[in-house]
């Protein structure tokens, strides 16, 4: 393998944008081909990000011997197919959150990856944040001693449209997937697995949820108190609280700059600007892991993104939440 990994990209939506860009900023990244059902759309986004290859078909991308990785950056129902393909014709794969639209779908994926000591991640982009790294050193140091509960919320105004992806039940819509991953991560990350888990929902004609609102219980009695909406513009924070004090994700908090340490009401203020757009932390990460033939992340496992999945699916069944 080159000294460089070289990268391919599979939809080319407006996230796609955002990585391709980051990918300039890599150093040991190059952005060899990039895919769509649009030659012309192929075209335009390979010379926008220099990408040295447009394809028209997912299937031709795949089949490039040059592209190490491929970034699967299409709608959630899409995942698992593009997923399983690239991996099936021997690619390593970065796939955007939620990997799996179910724990089957995820576990399957992980599956066929380690059969054929592929590298898989779920995107998680959040994970790698500088901001996140200095909240877990400092729970680690027990600065804000035990961990009592953590407050999470993710919302947006978004005018109903049933055939938008938010709200198409096809492309496995709703606010739980979408953003409502993002509180549960937190709350996976800080606390674990929940023994208890509650959680109501509002429904949209199309059968998906526009507003989850969820109640996380722990054997060691901590709690998480998560939500997330398309039906309002909610501050999007994040506090851990502690027998000691608490600390704050300030908006928006899956892609903080900032984070504030409050002990006994003495504030201490942490500027950590995320390089670039923000996935340029993920990308180095893969890079790293597939140069040093790696077939996972050890900061961000696939053990996780499996124990994530249960969760949501655990949610789902709370909710009524269900996708063909």
């Amino acid at each position: 393998m080159s000294k460089k990994i070289h990268w391919g990209i599979i939809g080319l939506g407006s996230i796609a944008h955002k990585f391709a860009a980051d990918l300039q900023r890599s150093d040991s990244a190059i952005l060899h081909g990039v895919a769509s059902r649009s030659m012309e759309k192929a075209t335009e986004f390979a010379s926008r990000y220099n990408a040295k290859k447009a394809y028209d078909s997912y299937e031709k991308l795949v089949n490039d011997p040059e592209i190490d990785v491929v970034y699967i950056a299409t709608p959630h129902v899409f995942h698992f197919e593009n997923t399983m393909m690239c991996l099936q014709k021997g690619k390593s794969v970065l796939c955007e959150k939620p990997m799996g639209i179910d724990t089957q779908q995820t576990q399957t994926m992980i599956a066929e990856a380690k059969a054929r000591n592929l590298f898989l991640m779920e995107a998680i982009w959040t994970r790698f944040m500088p901001s996140i790294e200095k909240m877990l050193q400092l729970l680690n140091e027990k600065v804000i001693g035990d961990i009592s509960s953590v407050h999470a919320d993710f919302g947006f105004r978004t005018e109903f449209d049933p055939e938008s992806r938010l709200f198409n039940k096809k492309l496995a819509g709703g606010s739980l997937l979408d953003i409502g991953i993002y509180p549960i991560f937190l709350s996976l990350l800080v606390l674990g697995i929940p023994s208890d888990i509650h959680a109501v929902a509002r429904m949209t004609p199309t059968e998906i949820d526009s507003f989850c609102a969820m109640l996380f219980h722990y054997s060691t009695n901590e709690k998480a108190v998560l939500t997330s909406t398309f039906e309002a513009n909610t501050p999007t924070e994040a506090f851990i609280h502690g027998t000691k004090g608490s600390i704050k994700l300030h908006r928006s908090f899956h892609e903080a700059n900032t984070i504030s340490l409050d002990i006994d009401g003495e504030i201490t203020v942490f500027d950590l600007p995320h390089t670039g757009n923000g996935y340029v932390h993920e990308i180095e990460e893969v890079n790293r892991c597939i140069r040093d033939g790696k077939t996972e992340s050890a900061t961000l496992p696939l053990a996780f993104s499996e124990q994530l999945i249960k969760i949501i699916d655990r949610v789902k069944a709370e909710i009524g939440l269900k996708y063909s």
